[in-house]
């Protein structure tokens, strides 16, 4: 496991710790190619929220205090390539199963009982999983 994406699994909430390092390993163990998944944020504290929330353009319709990120409740991730570039093409098939990897991350998460933050009505978000 990338040393991020551990780093980041420290700042979530104790409850669901475990079971997204279950989910990370999953991930890691399915994508066989040159793509792994790496999560890049996971806590984020209010005033990062609050800034997130004013950028243009808009990329989070939750204020400070109303984003899962907020109680650590909620990770993004992306696909680290080679070890050092990081993707966030959701459509690359980098291990040749026929299947987006990011779909592969994304279905794995929802096994274990998350929501991928693509299904959210109000502003989808293909980074982001609750």
């Amino acid at each position: 496991m990338n040393p991020r994406t551990q780093k980041a699994i420290a700042t979530l909430h104790p409850a669901i710790r475990e079971i997204v390092t279950l989910g990370v390993n999953q991930a890691d163990t399915k994508l066989s190619g040159r793509a792994k998944m790496i999560i890049v944020q996971a806590l984020r504290t209010f005033p990062e929220q609050d800034a997130l929330y004013k950028q243009r353009p808009k990329v989070t319709n939750a204020k400070a205090g109303q984003s899962y990120h907020n109680y650590g409740l909620a990770f993004d991730f992306c696909l680290q390539v080679d070890g050092k570039d990081i993707s966030w093409d959701s459509a690359k098939d980098w291990d040749g199963d026929h299947i987006a990897d990011w779909m592969e991350v994304a279905t794995i998460f929802a096994a274990l009982g998350f929501k991928w933050g693509k299904a959210f009505n109000d502003l989808p978000d293909r980074k982001s999983v609750v």
